[in-house]
């Protein structure tokens, strides 16, 4: 008898498991059917189209792309940015079923606040204390471009002792310092050059962080002059643009649009020129655009790539590369690499005059000049660092 019991108890089990998935087919054959007579007979307005899916998927970082291939393929997994953050299931749910994205919360005020949206501006490598609460902000129009020529106050400079040489060393020759025999390969200019600092303007412009005097043309000035030192060929265009806007009669916001022709011509003009920055500072806070470091005041760099160029990402990877150098030598001194586009912003840059072109963001309008300019001397000696290091890979 046990053993009958067993055998029943055997069928039944198999009949049960048999039915069960019998069901579950027939469940699912059930869904698709539903699923596929929704898509088919509803309205225009609510059908899936190819564009709903690219909108629906965009929402999703490429970091969760590659990280799926990558389990099929490590070549994938080896062109992950390393310093992308880990993938996390919880949140990429979350983006496809809303679109929300945890960590910015711009993806859900701009269904709420009317525009809000349009502003598509990406952190692609977020610098110590960098997150989309802080992006760098373009300085407001000013009432009206600057034409005087108000004097600057004057800066506390602390004495300086005079370096003595240090002794010669008959032993060892002297090995030849590296060159650019002459060849002018990085063109600085300013598209807002009357963009200036706070705290090193007069009382009467502390309320206009704009100056025909002093402005961010003075850290470009100290950039160029110690690439020069340091054997790079540079120059630093002083082409007031803010005159030309006066001239012409453009707004404020057509400034990238004189700047190009002053780009454009350099550019043609000397062939030799690769590298093109355009040195802007920012309207944050001191506490967002400084870092102290071996106890002096630095303004803190950001780099801007302009990501309707359709070949942004040379200019973006060229960005990366000198955050890199900034972030291995002075942590903290490089606020990140972002990239805008869409309404609101330029979105190019004139940074299609070039592969290796960038915006950088030195400071912000409570930081002082002595600050700007003692970052610009330090972002020449490692652009010079990381300048050489290519020239010797390039060069085999």
């Amino acid at each position: 008898m046990g053993k009958k019991k067993k055998s029943y108890h055997r069928r039944r089990t198999g009949v049960l498991f048999i039915y069960k998935r019998t069901l579950l087919l027939i469940g699912a054959v059930l869904i698709l059917l539903t699923g596929i007579a929704a898509l088919t007979t509803a309205g225009p307005a609510y059908r899936l189209s190819s564009q709903s899916l690219t909108e629906w998927t965009r929402q999703l970082d490429s970091t969760v792309y590659l990280d799926i291939l990558g389990n099929e393929n490590k070549l994938f997994r080896s062109v992950r940015p390393e310093e992308a953050p880990p993938i996390k299931l919880s949140s990429i749910f979350m983006q496809m079923l809303t679109t929300i994205k945890p960590d910015d919360p711009r993806t859900l005020l701009g269904s709420e606040i009317p525009g809000f949206s349009l502003y598509e501006n990406q952190i692609v490598i977020a610098g110590e204390g960098t997150n989309y609460t802080n992006l760098p902000i373009e300085s407001a129009q000013p009432d009206h471009v600057i034409e005087e020529a108000p004097e600057q106050a004057e800066e506390e400079e602390k004495p300086q002792e005079e370096e003595q040489p240090p002794p010669a060393d008959e032993s060892q020759e002297e090995e030849a310092a590296p060159s650019t025999d002459g060849k002018d390969v990085v063109y600085i200019y300013y598209t807002h050059n009357q963009e200036s600092y706070l705290p090193s303007l007069d009382a009467q412009q502390k309320d206009n962080a704009y100056n025909k005097n002093a402005n961010v043309t003075h850290a470009g000035e100290a950039l160029a002059n110690r690439l020069e030192e340091l054997g790079i060929g540079a120059i630093t265009d002083q082409t007031d643009i803010g005159a030309i806007l006066n001239e012409r009669g453009m707004a404020y916001h057509q400034s990238y649009e004189a700047s190009r022709e002053v780009v454009e011509a350099a550019v043609s003009q000397h062939k030799d020129v690769s590298f093109v920055f355009d040195i802007h500072r920012d309207s944050l806070k001191r506490k967002d655009t400084t870092k102290e470091i071996d106890g002096e005041m630095y303004a803190k760099v950001v780099f801007v790539v302009g990501a309707e160029n359709k070949d942004y990402e040379k200019n973006l990877k060229v960005a990366t590369d000198l955050h890199k150098k900034i972030e291995e030598n002075y942590p903290g001194l490089s606020r990140g690499v972002i990239t805008k586009q869409g309404a609101g912003v330029d979105g190019v840059y004139n940074q299609d005059v070039s592969d290796k072109a960038a915006l950088l963001e030195i400071g912000g309008a409570e930081n002082t000049l002595d600050e700007a300019t003692r970052t610009a001397e330090l972002f020449a000696e490692l652009f010079a660092d990381y300048y050489w290091e290519a020239e010797k890979v390039q060069g085999g």
